[in-house]
């Protein structure tokens, strides 16, 4: 061609350099190419139209996913796309090699590419020369730092040597990518296997305990601390002669073998092994050596958090005992989940101790903070009491022995805080299901009973254990019935997620009222449903919320619906709540009101809950204002639902019986046996040996009776 004559079409131009013209679009999914790109492609060299089916049965799948992947970049990039493709006929074989050079753009409306590029055939280097393995997209650095990006996010979100090795055996170099993996160590002076990938169990029987003066390469790596790489069979058979047999019959083509550094010293070796020709340049070369470096720092990372899980795990097993041995009638079942924090073992903990009465007792705490000295004290403690109750002490007794322990180990400290500890302490007696408390500062404990009714229990209490070597505990009877189950918890259970007390709680009865299994997988149930999942790396309906060490304790009398296993004979189910209201305590007359209240959850009738809670208030006002006694207040629910009936009765110690009187107008007593009689289905008043006790009945049905039925044997009460 001559100077000024014009220039030649860009079509004859192409085909002169026997290069290909394609275009692309993903939302038609369509591909056109010209007579060159179609016979590059090995199809008739004629223009013709494609779907993107029939074009991706003409290229090599690994090199479709690089296609995708280097055209998403080209686009963030602002840059071209250029991929090396290995074109395929009917048989699968590789018929010639082509680069493809596009321009890629996305249109955000329809969400798709579209390309329009070139094809030319180039012709493949010798294996293990320098040109050997050239990169496959044209913008190799920014793949390289993707990958790097990549690969350094997933290894430092791995938590243990195992998770580490499964991160580096799924990375895939841009490029070029490993079939086989192993990672040593080095015990001593010898070599040890840490985990290998890609090859077969067993395998790596000859390379174990291989002492580091053999001539072999990770060997070589370990003493020099510099890397081996080996670009073909014959290059690793005339360095290693030795050792070169064992490496034979994995029938790789190239191995690079990288030292596994950390704060300078060598702490082992890297292979990665390749089944075709690779010939390490020096962008290669790169790569491996920076993950070997990022390879060395999770495996530190991740042995030494499996050092402290281990230390943790064993001073957790020492500290918290393991229940038993069975109890006769009951079942126990218990959970600990320590912190969110690094610590795995906190301040709360759990006891179960055979008494030398025959009876158990059950003890639960929470040591101020969530540090190793609060891990420390709760050991300390937990042995403590322990040894008191072994001695035979009554509950009270129990902790007030240890409320003075604690304070003398933490208060006589001048350079440390006082620490205060929570404690519920219960003993039970297997054979007929009473149970002693004395409570500490701690949360009550709750009953789920026959039915799935839940009642928090108040119990009387003290001043947590540490604060007053003087305090005194005092204890609460109540009776576990057959069929029924008993929680007692520490605050981490109900208040962890944000929960206060009281919305916690409504959360954990819901739990307890809906949960259908047995006794393990009901404390299961509880601790799932507050902290969620195990770990981010788990899936599930709610996250990882450990906010404080969470101790749960169950304890069940063998029945109906207690989730023991092996049920024994019991009578029709019974809802009943038992309370005392001593002369010193007419603040448990609301307790009373409100146990009344969780008792009738379920009653049909609001306006006879609202009669009946109104009339135990009536009864234990007066046995405190016109006697000198205690009250004894049992309330039960018996029957099917819909016709049920509610017996409420409460007990003093008082001689003189009750007697109906009008009152004045302005009079502010003298109403009792009026509301009784108005309001009551049926009452009475009941003389026993030493006192007397007045009772009521209401029934669930809508007739409501024929009206009160008065008890003849009723005397005086001045009401």
């Amino acid at each position: 061609m001559r100077t000024g004559e014009p220039l030649p079409a860009v079509g004859e131009v192409l085909a002169a350099l026997a290069t290909g013209l394609w275009h692309w679009d993903t939302a038609s999914e369509l591909v056109t190419v010209d007579a060159e790109a179609a016979r590059l492609l090995g199809l008739p060299a004629e223009q013709t139209t494609l779907t993107e089916v029939q074009t991706r049965a003409r290229l090599h799948p690994v090199d479709w996913n690089e296609i995708t992947g280097v055209v998403g970049l080209a686009v963030a990039e602002g840059t071209l796309a250029e991929v090396r493709i290995r074109i395929m006929d009917e048989r699968g074989r590789v018929i010639r090699v082509v680069r493809s050079r596009s321009k890629p753009s996305y249109d955000p409306e329809k969400r798709s590419f579209e390309l329009i590029g070139t094809l030319q055939e180039v012709t493949e280097p010798t294996p293990g020369t320098p040109a050997g393995r050239t990169a496959v997209t044209g913008d190799w650095r920014r793949s390289r730092e993707a990958f790097l990006l990549d690969a350094g996010r997933a290894l430092a979100e791995a938590r243990s040597t195992a998770e580490v090795l499964r991160v580096a055996a799924g990375l895939s170099m841009p490029g070029f990518s490993p079939d086989g993996l192993a990672v040593f160590g080095v015990q001593g002076d010898r070599l040890t296997i840490i985990g290998h990938h890609g090859q077969q169990p067993g395998d790596e029987g000859p390379f174990s305990q291989m002492s580091v003066g053999t001539d072999y390469p990770a060997a070589e790596v370990v003493r020099t601390g510099r890397a081996v790489y080996l670009s073909s069979p014959e290059q690793y058979k005339s360095r290693y002669p030795v050792t070169w047999p064992l490496a034979q019959h994995f029938h790789r083509q190239s191995w690079a073998f990288l030292p596994l550094t950390v704060a300078g010293r060598t702490m082992g070796a890297w292979m990665a092994a390749f089944t075709y020709p690779v010939a390490f340049t020096p962008d290669e070369r790169s790569v491996l050596t920076t993950v070997a470096r990022m390879l060395a720092q999770a495996l530190s990372r991740a042995g030494v958090a499996e050092s402290e899980r281990e230390l943790t795990d064993g001073l957790q097993r020492s500290m918290l005992p393991t229940l038993g041995p069975e109890i006769p009638g009951m079942s126990v079942a218990a959970r600990y989940i320590p912190t969110g924090g690094g610590l795995q073992v906190g301040g709360d903990w759990y006891d179960m101790i055979p008494l030398p009465t025959g009876r158990i007792a059950l003890a639960i705490g929470d040591v101020q903070g969530h540090d190793v000295r609060a891990a420390g004290l709760m050991g300390q403690l937990r042995i403590a009491l322990r040894a008191y109750a072994s001695e035979g002490h009554r509950p009270d007794a129990v902790l007030s022995r240890a409320s003075r322990f604690l304070h003398g180990i933490t208060d006589g400290d001048a350079e440390t805080d006082p620490r205060f500890a929570t404690c519920l302490y219960v003993e039970a007696d297997p054979t007929t299901g009473v149970l002693e408390i004395a409570r500490a500062g701690h949360p009550d404990p709750a009953i789920r009973m026959a039915d799935g009714t839940v009642l928090t229990r108040p119990t009387a209490g003290g001043l947590p254990l540490g604060i007053d070597p003087d305090a005194d505990y005092p204890t609460t009877t109540l009776a576990l019935e057959p069929g029924e189950t008993m929680l007692i918890c520490t605050d981490g259970l109900i208040e962890t997620g944000g929960h206060d007390l009281e919305t916690g709680w409504q959360r954990i009865r819901t739990i307890l009222e809906e949960h259908k299994g047995d006794l393990e997988e009901l404390a299961d149930a509880l601790v799932q449903a507050v902290h969620g999942p195990s770990s981010h790396h788990t899936t599930g309906p709610l996250a990882d919320r450990r906010e404080d060490d969470i101790a749960v304790l169950l304890l069940s009398r063998e029945g109906e619906a207690c989730g023991c296993g092996d049920t024994t004979a019991v009578p029709p189910k019974i809802r009943r709540t038992v309370l005392t209201v001593a002369q010193a305590e007419p603040e448990r007359i609301a307790e009373a009101r409100q146990q009344l209240r969780e008792l009738l959850h379920d009653w049909a009738g609001a306006d006879q809950i609202d009669s009946a809670v109104l009339l135990v208030s009536e009864m234990l006002t007066n046995v405190l204002v016109h006697t000198d006694a205690d009250a004894l207040l049992t309330a039960e629910v018996a029957g099917e639902p819909g016709e049920r009936r509610m017996r409420v009765e409460v007990t003093d110690a008082g001689d003189d019986l009750p007697h109906k009187r009008q009152p004045g107008e302005l009079a502010s007593s003298g109403r009792g046996l009026l509301l009784i009689e108005l309001l009551a289905e049926t009452w009475g008043v009941d003389p026993r040996g030493e006192g007397k006790s007045i009772w009521f009945e209401l029934y669930e049905s809508d007739g409501a009776g024929d009206g009160p039925v008065e008890d003849p044997e009723f005397g005086s009460w001045d009401a």
